[in-house]
């Protein structure tokens, strides 16, 4: 389920940012703000516990980034 959530919250921040470059950032932040949160949670479990439960939300926190950046150089592109 958290899968099919971050793929959609990429997808909106993918439009978002190739429609509205400078106002996709405050989204873009807010996301890997929270997924921050999760993963600075995950990795107070003791040991290799934490780094499992952490890496999930760093890994989705990257791909929030990526997604991001990809909208805003996507739409540098264009010649117009």
């Amino acid at each position: 389920m958290m899968v099919v959530g971050i793929v959609a919250v990429c997808a909106v921040l993918l439009v978002l940012a190739f429609l509205l470059p400078r106002l996709s950032r405050h989204p873009q932040n807010g996301t890997q703000r929270a997924l921050g949160a999760g993963a600075r949670t995950g990795g107070k479990a003791p040991g290799i516990l934490g780094r499992l439960f952490s890496k999930p939300f760093h890994s989705s926190s990257r791909a929030v980034g990526r997604s991001g950046s990809a909208g805003r150089k996507a739409r540098g592109r264009l010649p117009f």
